[in-house]
């Protein structure tokens, strides 16, 4: 075995005993010590490779990124000619179902992206700029597609779902009857549901533009 093979191997037994500590725990519950005692690793080796526990974090996080950003790339193309509303939902529903397998994956990407350390925050935000800007080529593509409301253009209606699309579980966590769907098809339908309302409201407007309910006060328009 060559040294750079050597190494490699190193980096990604590292790398494996992080991600299962990360990946089972929050940040401030991970120290450096922890993963070495947990996963038989050396002192010497583990900072040979991570000078602290931010950079270790921050690759772990990196990989979980572009690992979930390739597999949007990869998926995407098959939603191109779905209708709108169906692509949009099916390209909402593709994170979770990249996570499904990926549980330590996933709990990793929650913690950095809802619950991030404050002094990595930024760093972070790097991190994840690819899948944003995967995120807002995609939908300002469906929106191309779509015949918006008066009064509204592309690029506020692109800032709209791309706001959606970063608290989408978190709302439908909170939507769903006991706080999750039964299974994948429960899913489906839910945010079926949920982004039918996101997208087009839940009131019922006259010709006028207005509510056709009255007025809290019982008094007229």
């Amino acid at each position: 075995m060559t040294q750079k093979e050597r190494q490699e191997r190193s980096r990604r037994e590292i790398y494996q005993a992080a991600l299962q500590e990360f990946g089972t725990a929050d940040f401030d519950a991970v120290t450096m010590d922890s993963i070495c005692m947990n996963h038989k690793i050396s002192k010497g080796m583990l900072y040979h490779y991570y000078a602290n526990k931010d950079e270790l974090f921050l690759s772990c996080a990196g990989e979980v990124f572009q690992s979930l950003n390739r597999y949007l790339q990869s998926e995407v193309a098959s939603l191109a000619d779905q209708p709108v509303l169906e692509a949009i939902k099916h390209y909402f529903l593709l994170r979770e179902s990249f996570f499904q397998s990926r549980p330590q994956e996933k709990h990793i990407f929650e913690n950095a992206v809802f619950y991030p350390p404050k002094h990595l925050a930024g760093r972070i935000r790097a991190l994840r700029q690819p899948i944003h800007e995967e995120n807002d080529r995609f939908l300002r593509q469906l929106l191309s597609r779509m015949e918006l409301r008066e009064g509204l253009d592309r690029d506020l209606a692109a800032r709209y779902l791309n706001s959606i699309y970063a608290v989408f579980w978190t709302i439908l966590e909170q939507y769903c009857p006991h706080g999750h769907a039964a299974d994948l098809h429960d899913t489906l339908c839910e945010a079926e549901k949920l982004l039918n309302m996101l997208l087009f409201g839940v009131v019922k407007l006259g010709t006028s533009g207005h509510s056709e309910s009255p007025p809290p006060d019982g008094g007229t328009d």
